[in-house]
């Protein structure tokens, strides 16, 4: 996990850092929520980069080669990046300008690297997905990424980043996604609001 804390400390707009467990539905809902705030211009809906081929089954990221990402941490385009199940993951530096100018910025997180982005974005709010263990199995199952192995040991990763994490917010996605989605929406709006977030 490599961390930049070469950031001010300017990022005066909240990010929010959607966390929880492979399969709990964190793209679908960070989804439903874009398109419900399609028309705010004071939102970012962060793409990370991924050293992870772009494939219609997984979220909407930048794909990089392992080449690609140690060039665009030379280059300096990160504001953090980390690793976790295999994959190295970074966050754009478009992020540290949006924030700074007291806007809102959404993004699909890690809680094995939360610490380092709350040292790097001291504005990071964690709101967390958790959806039952049973119904969690069942959609990795489901989406054919993962053999057996790689589901159980994907849930005992799950299991374990469970303890001792408490999110700023727990949303519920056990149910309909319309229904978690529209929780995430609303704790947007309140965060939008708590800043006067411009439109």
């Amino acid at each position: 996990m490599q961390g930049s804390p070469t950031l001010t400390g300017a990022s005066q707009g909240p990010l929010i850092v959607v966390l929880g467990p492979s399969g709990s539905g964190k793209d679908t809902l960070m989804s439903y929520a874009r398109n419900k705030l399609a028309d705010r211009t004071d939102v970012l809906f962060v793409r990370r980069a991924i050293t992870r081929p772009a494939d219609a089954g997984s979220e909407d990221h930048i794909a990089m080669t392992e080449a690609e990402f140690d060039a665009a941490i030379d280059e300096g385009r990160f504001s953090l990046t980390w690793t976790a199940n295999g994959l190295r993951y970074g966050l754009p530096r478009a992020i540290e300008t949006h924030l700074a100018e007291g806007r809102l910025a959404v993004v699909n997180g890690s809680r094995g690297a939360w610490r380092v982005i709350q040292q790097v974005f001291p504005s990071a709010v964690a709101v967390e997905i958790r959806v039952d263990p049973g119904i969690l199995a069942q959609r990795l199952q489901s989406r054919g990424r993962e053999s057996a192995s790689e589901i159980e040991a994907r849930l005992a990763r799950a299991a374990a980043l469970d303890a001792g994490f408490e999110a700023d917010v727990v949303i519920d996605n056990s149910g309909p996604p319309e229904k978690a989605g529209s929780s995430l929406v609303a704790y947007m709006a309140q965060a939008m609001a708590a800043v006067g977030a411009p439109g």
